[in-house]
């Protein structure tokens, strides 16, 4: 297939490619790398908290029980209480209210304090880069809509790109093969790179697009704008008691049988307009969940939306499952996985296109490398140091990516800088499985800890292998 395109727009085309590339490149290549582990992050939670209780089913008189224990202790209790429910792919259940956050035994009673500092690191890093939530948000949002136009962008100015699709010159130079893998991830991955750019744009888009609406169409009020997308909440003026979460679970079975509840979250708790909102997954749809409501003795009031309602709101809570691959389970996980590495793999392989082609060298050949592959070394290093000491896995993040990015300043010769930070990744790999068994013991040899292990020494020892043999030829 080929676009039949004048040769100067062609031109034009490519120029806008490169130019909003290299300005967006390192912000693009965070996003992409912490957004391809983050897809795993329902796991990598149970990898750093492996010795708590693991359970699929819990018996639901007891949920009452562990709401009125929270009254009884906290009697000025406010906000909203989360009960987290077990599930299959998240045998935990946990509460989370304003005085804290805990896991739940099978039993009711209080567990480890919540806590997955690392990869809440992670994840906050894909969200908004660890700038002030709503700024970053935006930020990454508009590294999606310029993600967007990179991609088309792409196309346009690669007339012959469906053609050469399978074109790899094997032996040629390194531009010349650094452009044959860029194009050719590209086409490869083109469907799932251009989802995941229009939805993660949406994300912080939808702050601004939000705020606007509320001024426009609401006179202001956030409230009423909140109500129209997402179910205002109900009137109700009671004698407050402790809610009946056992009678609500019971009844959301019998009105709706194929639901499967995964959260209950009791709303402006301990007060006389308090209700229970229960959110569960439906198998046939790509929401994240439909909310059903109960008052606080357990009787229906009605759902939000998310699969009946406005075609706007399904699409809204549909979003979030398409962009991290939360639907049909660890295979798609792992296609997303793979489709995230391509195109981390296209993001630095466009600056590499461009340093390759410049005629002189300067302090960005020096620094580029050194960026690149210390975000492995600062992820892994990261997780390394909040298990054996506790501190801030943000700090340790930037502290040790800063550090890599120096070291690429002082060896000045890219060859060398991305040998040693691919071996300081692979060493960081295994010493990171290896400390994690040591401080958890036996918890870190079964289920998910011991599959997380198993493939961080598995990768370890591979790159090192290939490099290896890279090394020989």
């Amino acid at each position: 297939m080929k676009f039949s395109l004048p040769p100067a727009l062609v031109k034009r085309y490519l120029q806008s490619h490169s130019w909003i590339g290299l300005a967006m490149a390192a912000v693009l290549y965070l996003v992409c790398i912490s957004g391809t582990v983050t897809v795993f992050a329902r796991y990598l939670d149970r990898w750093e908290q492996p010795d708590v209780q693991e359970f699929t089913q819990i018996d639901t008189a007891i949920l009452n029980n562990v709401y009125r224990d929270l009254v009884e202790q906290t009697p000025d209790l406010a906000g909203d209480v989360l009960v987290m429910l077990p599930r299959e792919g998240i045998p935990r259940a946990s509460l989370v209210s304003s005085q804290g956050a805990w896991l739940l035994n099978q039993d009711g009673s209080r567990g480890k304090v919540l806590a997955s500092p690392w990869t809440n690191m992670l994840i906050s890093l894909h969200d908004h880069l660890h700038l002030p939530a709503t700024w970053g948000m935006i930020v990454v949002s508009i590294t999606g809509v310029l993600m967007t136009a990179l991609i088309v962008s792409g196309f346009l100015s690669h007339p012959g790109i469906f053609r050469d699709a399978f074109h790899f010159r094997q032996g040629a130079s390194p531009r010349l093969q650094q452009t044959d893998l860029h194009n050719r991830l590209s086409v490869w991955a083109a469907p799932f790179h251009l989802i995941i750019a229009v939805s993660g744009a949406y994300f912080g888009v939808a702050v601004l697009m939000n705020a606007i609406i509320a001024s426009a169409f609401f006179g202001g009020d956030d409230e009423a704008r909140l109500a129209e997308v997402f179910g205002g909440p109900p009137t109700l003026e009671q004698e407050v008691v402790p809610v009946n979460i056992s009678r609500a679970l019971a009844t959301l079975e019998e009105i709706v049988p194929e639901a499967d509840p995964f959260y209950v979250t009791i709303e402006d708790a301990n007060s006389p307009s308090q209700y229970m909102l229960i959110g569960a997954h439906h198998t046939d749809r790509l929401i994240y969940a439909e909310q059903y409501r109960f008052d606080q003795n357990g009787d229906y009031i009605d759902n939000v939306g998310y699969t009946d309602g406005p075609v706007g709101r399904q699409a809204i809570f549909s979003v979030f499952r398409v962009h991290f691959g939360h639907f049909g389970g660890l295979p798609v996980m792992l296609l997303y996985g793979f489709l995230g590495i391509a195109l981390c793999v296209v993001c630095v392989s466009g600056v590499n296109i461009w340093l390759n082609k410049r005629k002189h060298k300067d302090v960005i050949n020096d620094i580029w490398p050194g960026f690149v592959w210390g975000v492995p070394v600062a992820i892994l290093g990261s997780a390394l140091i909040s298990l054996l000491s506790g501190l801030s896995a943000v700090s340790a993040f930037w502290l040790l990516l800063a550090l890599s990015t120096m070291l690429g300043l002082v060896i000045k010769t890219a060859t060398i800088t991305r040998r040693w930070l691919i071996t300081a990744s692979a060493l960081l790999a295994g010493v990171l499985a290896a400390v994690h068994a040591l401080v958890y013991g036996g918890d870190a040899f079964h289920g998910v800890a011991l599959l997380i292990n198993i493939s961080l020494l598995v990768t370890g020892c591979l790159v090192i292998a290939l490099m290896y043999l890279r090394k020989q030829r």
